[in-house]
């Protein structure tokens, strides 16, 4: 555990159910994409969501990256599945049917190439919203599979993004960590192999922050999260001010 302080930046009031959004859609290089965040903000962060698409608990999650009381940052949402996420009514499988839909939808919508190919053009079209024509740096962050994506993302052809955080990331493989190029945090929860985790984190020859948030499940800061639930809603808050603490001193 390392590369962070444990002084936490304040964020605004979490709300549990019935959330409204702060941000607006805009259509980017072809995509719905979800944008928060101050137009004056010299920084950037692309987010990069779980497999259940747009959900109000991460459109809530961007809002609190965007609005905190220290540094600013625009982040964008793209949507890559292009209004066909997954069934969140799936997750986690228990029919040989659920298990297949899944599986479908990770090797085909879900397949990290269709993403990777189209992040560079997002970046470069988003980049036309920053005050001076380009956000002064650009991070990754992303949920559970969209954690794959920020792996892949900040391997040794990145030129793009200065700082990366995956929260209960899916298939987590020591071998990307070895060519990540930038600073990397990981927020597991109590789902993710710890193994995977720990050859993960020991492969990175980077700036790194590794924290197992052992009550929560996998999806607690994004779509599967419960917010009405007193604990679930403390360790989605400090889940976000630990992104935000890495990424201020990172990005």
């Amino acid at each position: 555990m390392s590369g962070i302080s444990k002084a936490c930046c304040t964020i605004p009031p979490v709300v549990s159910k019935g959330y409204q959004a702060k941000g607006e859609y805009k259509t980017i290089n072809g995509l719905k994409t979800y944008v928060t965040g101050p137009e004056s903000a010299s920084k950037a962060i692309l987010v990069i969501y779980d497999i259940f698409g747009f959900f109000d608990q991460t459109i809530q999650g961007a809002d609190i990256l965007a609005t905190s009381n220290d540094q600013k940052y625009r982040v964008f949402i793209p949507d890559f599945f292009e209004g066909k996420p997954a069934n969140i009514s799936d997750y986690p499988p228990t029919t040989d049917e659920q298990k297949k839909r899944l599986g479908d939808f990770f090797s085909t919508k879900a397949a990290p190439p269709n993403t990777l190919s189209k992040i560079p053009n997002v970046v470069a079209e988003a980049n036309k919203l920053a005050p001076g024509g380009q956000f002064g740096s650009w991070s990754i962050l992303g949920f559970c599979w969209g954690g794959k994506i920020a792996s892949l993302s900040s391997g040794a052809d990145n030129k793009i993004f200065k700082a990366a955080v995956q929260c209960h990331p899916a298939m987590v493989d020591a071998n990307d960590a070895k060519t990540v190029n930038i600073p990397m945090a990981m927020l597991a929860s109590k789902d993710e192999p710890v193994q995977d985790v720990k050859d993960y984190e020991a492969s990175l020859n980077v700036p790194k922050y590794f924290e197992i948030f052992p009550t929560q499940i996998h999806g607690w800061m994004a779509a599967r999260s419960d917010l009405e639930n007193p604990e679930v809603r403390k360790e989605y808050e400090r889940g976000y001010k630990t992104v935000l603490e890495f990424l201020h001193q990172h990005a």
